[in-house]
């Protein structure tokens, strides 16, 4: 199905353009895809925009934790803008070409976005290891200067890490095809693309993976594991039960960021019989989470909830 770019010197023939074709093997019908994305994305703004403003305004909520959830509300808007203008321009315009430096600039905010929230996960997942393990020092050690420090070596490392990811790309020869079968210009599927070896894209696609997601991962597993032990130790259920509630939330969010990864990585390597199923599934974790993690914790957090009925002027009680 690819569209041959030949010529008659065909190894240092390039294109200059590449041709998203969105979701592969449904193209006739997948326009119908457009309004529940343009919906999940519309949604995730308003929902994100909200956090932002309620967090901003109600003075109760100037705590770390509630800083980091807006630090992630700007990551999850960043993430779902850097793709979902493309996409709905392909399935309702049929714009579907899209320049080399724009693939490889996509590519590259799409892995700084992703790396970035995982990071934030981490951050939120050490200020309550703290507030439960350490409760006493909790107002010394996550202080605003922490916030700030975290986010700011988060943002160094997720901007530094995965430059070498377009760099790589860019540098391969695309002389054959230029028709990537997917919605957004992933590594796998730009590259795939290369008439020459790709296997080093590969072999650092892995090492990056392996460096920011299992090493963040990890450190989030060691957090829950020391809160765990702690809350064991407690002699009221109720204590145990409360301490255990202000991690829900976070627990929900961490669970569907890293399954749903998890899971395309399998798909991806299996080369499923119907395609469009990783693709779908990658296109909806960059534009569920920013609809999702506003309303988890609108939904688990007491305090949110309330100062969004504030902000929203409704007179409601939460219990």
């Amino acid at each position: 199905m690819f569209q041959d770019v030949k010529d008659s010197n065909s190894s240092q023939f390039q294109v200059s353009e590449f041709i998203l074709m969105g979701f592969p093997g449904i193209h006739s019908w997948q326009h119908w895809l457009s309004l529940p994305l343009a919906l999940l994305y519309l949604l995730g703004l308003g929902a994100n925009i909200l956090i932002l403003t309620t967090i901003y305004e109600e003075a109760n909520l100037h705590q770390p934790m509630y800083h980091f959830l807006g630090i992630l509300a700007v990551v999850d808007m960043g993430l779902a803008t850097t793709i979902m203008p493309k996409i709905l321009a392909i399935l309702w315009f049929s714009a579907k070409a899209i320049s080399l430096p724009e693939c490889f600039a996509q590519m590259y905010a799409i892995h700084c976005f992703v790396a970035m929230e995982s990071g934030i996960f981490v951050c939120m997942a050490i200020d309550r290891y703290v507030a439960i393990c350490q409760p006493l020092r909790y107002p010394s050690i996550v202080t605003d200067s922490f916030v700030i420090k975290a986010t700011l070596f988060m943002a160094v490392r997720n901007s530094l890490c995965p430059i070498s990811v377009p760099v790589l790309a860019a540098q391969r020869n695309y002389c054959l095809h230029n028709q990537i079968e997917h919605c957004l210009c992933s590594n796998l599927g730009v590259t795939s693309l290369s008439c020459d070896d790709r296997k080093i894209n590969s072999i650092n696609q892995i090492f990056l993976a392996w460096l920011i997601m299992g090493s963040d991962l990890c450190l989030i597993i060691v957090s829950y594991a020391l809160i765990l032990r702690s809350v064991l130790k407690l002699n009221s259920k109720e204590a145990a039960s409360k301490a255990l509630n202000t991690c829900t939330s976070h627990l929900i969010l961490i669970l569907f960021f890293y399954t749903v990864i998890v899971v395309i990585s399998i798909t991806h390597s299996a080369g499923m019989e119907l395609p469009f199923i990783p693709v779908l599934l990658n296109v909806l974790h960059n534009v569920i989470p920013p609809a999702l993690n506003p309303m988890v914790y609108a939904i688990k957090n007491k305090e949110l909830r309330q100062g969004l009925c504030k902000v929203l002027g409704l007179n409601i009680k939460g219990k």
